[in-house]
């Protein structure tokens, strides 16, 4: 008897309830890897690009420094704030406009501010589902596993006769959904911590950056430079 137990033999005795909660996991396990491979090579890449700073600074004009970010950021996470911030400092000459009659160094802001909420937003893209998928992948799991305890202990109870070795496979068997629970939501959860501390540093990187770029179109000069 012992040889027959197994998830095998817990598929062929599970009801549609059983099945679907076994699909549920396998698809939050799909696609939870879909974002994590999406989003580690985005973030190498991303960070590959931060590289590329300093180069921005040692370029000998503005269009010459944004090329160079250009050819290397291929996320275009830091280019944006550049070309966008350059082309509010030259707002002036466009008549006509709302953004003419702003002060040049509020425009400088107020664009490198949007342009940072707008790489934000990116970067946290799949975020949620990770961390929606760590935490409710092991309850998904709990419940099979209750679901399965449940229907094994109203097939021995109808049998009319009580047996440990009755009870003891299908709840062994049962337990087998908050494993796969398990083995769902811990990737999940990791990932979600590495993409956050990604995340911070590369934002602690654009604050700065937009901080230099606003010091530089708005005095001419880079803030901290010797």
């Amino acid at each position: 008897m012992n040889s027959t137990l197994g998830f095998s033999h817990y598929w062929a005795q599970g009801d549609a309830v059983s099945h679907a909660v076994a699909y549920l996991l396998v698809l939050m396990s799909i696609v939870s890897w879909f974002y994590i491979f999406s989003k580690s090579w985005s973030s190498w890449r991303t960070r590959r690009s931060a590289a590329a700073l300093p180069s921005f600074w040692k370029a000998p004009t503005l269009p010459d420094a944004i090329s160079v970010l250009r050819n290397v950021d291929s996320e275009n996470v830091y280019t944006p704030l550049a070309t966008q911030s350059a082309e509010a400092a030259n707002v002036g000459a466009q008549a006509g406009s709302l953004n003419a009659s702003v002060d040049p160094s509020e425009l400088i802001t107020r664009t490198l501010r949007q342009e940072i909420n707008r790489v934000s937003a990116r970067l946290e893209s799949g975020l949620t589902l990770l961390a929606s998928v760590g935490s409710t992948a092991p309850f998904v799991g709990l419940f099979g596993t209750v679901w399965g305890i449940y229907h094994a202990l109203a097939a021995v109870s109808s049998s009319g006769t009580v047996q440990i070795d009755k009870v003891a496979g299908p709840v062994g068997e049962a337990l087998i959904m908050t494993a796969l629970g398990l083995v769902v939501a811990i990737p999940a959860v990791l990932a979600y911590n590495a993409f956050t501390r990604v995340n911070r540093l590369t934002l602690a990187e654009l604050d700065g950056f937009a901080h230099d770029l606003h010091a530089f179109l708005t005095t001419g000069s880079r803030v901290g430079k010797q």
